[in-house]
């Protein structure tokens, strides 16, 4: 299994022969388009006398997708011969009566073919499907094609999610390799801290000694104590440690593959944190650009992964 995107689009046309004529075909047309969304959130936009469908739409596309903000239209095409209005004679035979009736008793002036056609029941549309069971074979059409969408729609967001967790997992492979280069910095050898410590501490030394009226004098020993407290909290050990726990945790996710956007998501927030800590420690140049380059390659990370289902 693999990771999906949250963005993707699908078109899938089908049609239903509403009768023995081959020429008298149904055209349908489903259309999804699909971005990101914290949930799943589904919009529909539906034929009038389709509204019923509705709920097992949602249901279907809750069974293939956890995740992601859709839009959903459906087009029925008919077949023109029945999409041609039909006139009510009838109705039109009394309407005209009528109204010869009243021009000639009131004079009034003769009625308007489009004001005789704007009343109701004049022109009437097709009776299409009119029987229970042609509009029930219809429905279980729609419902069939539209299952055929969501698997269209699958396939790409499959394949969008494919590139994605590549993408990803170069920029863990990066978030590794450069834990690796803070862990091996010559910056911290133990070697590189004493002459680092021993420079600050010489420092504060020849500062007090240069001033004779200070009233105090510096405790060589409690100093270089202070200053030894101080690099144990400056040293990123801990940071790096954890860092490896992450990119263990993304490749792993990654690897499995289903909704894991979330979850990734989660460990962006961990990535970044670490990395913030681990500048915040630095006293040396080299890990502090280790650090400015890890807080770069981690934004990269997070913008993508909000993309993944």
């Amino acid at each position: 299994m693999t990771v999906q995107s949250m963005t993707g689009f699908a078109r899938h046309t089908a049609t239903f022969m509403s009768g023995a004529d081959e020429n008298a075909q149904t055209r349908i047309s489903w259309e999804i388009r699909c971005v990101n969304g914290k949930g799943l959130d589904a919009r529909f936009r539906i034929p009038n006398g389709f509204d019923d469908l509705e709920l097992q739409l949602r249901t279907a596309l809750g069974r293939v997708f956890a995740r992601g903000s859709f839009q959903v239209s459906l087009t029925i095409e008919e077949p023109e011969a029945q999409t041609a209005l039909v006139i009510n004679e009838a109705l039109l035979s009394k309407v005209m009566q009528t109204a010869q009736q009243l021009q000639n008793q009131y004079g009034l002036a003769p009625a308007s073919v489009d004001a005789v056609l704007n009343l109701r029941g004049i022109l009437e549309p097709p009776q299409t499907l009119s029987d229970d069971a042609g509009k029930a074979a219809l429905k279980a059409v729609l419902l069939s094609s539209f299952d055929e969408a969501l698997d269209a729609l699958k396939l790409m967001r499959l394949q969008e999610g494919k590139r994605l967790s590549d993408l990803l997992g170069s920029h863990v492979d990066r978030i590794a390799e450069l834990a690796v280069q803070a862990r091996q910095d010559t910056s911290r050898s133990a070697e590189a801290i004493r002459e680092r410590l021993a420079g600050q501490v010489a420092l504060l030394l020849d500062a007090m000694n240069s001033n004779r009226s200070a009233a105090i004098v510096l405790d060589e020993q409690r100093l270089h104590m202070e200053a030894a407290f101080l690099a144990t909290k400056a040293d990123i050990q801990e940071e790096l440690d954890r860092l490896d726990m992450h990119v263990a945790a993304a490749h792993k996710l990654l690897s499995d593959g289903g909704p894991a956007g979330r979850k990734l998501d989660f460990l962006s927030q961990e990535f970044n944190r670490e990395t913030n800590t681990l500048c915040s420690k630095s006293n040396a140049a080299s890990i502090t650009a280790i650090g400015l380059e890890l807080k770069a390659v981690v934004d990269q990370f997070r913008e993508q992964v909000q993309n993944l289902e």
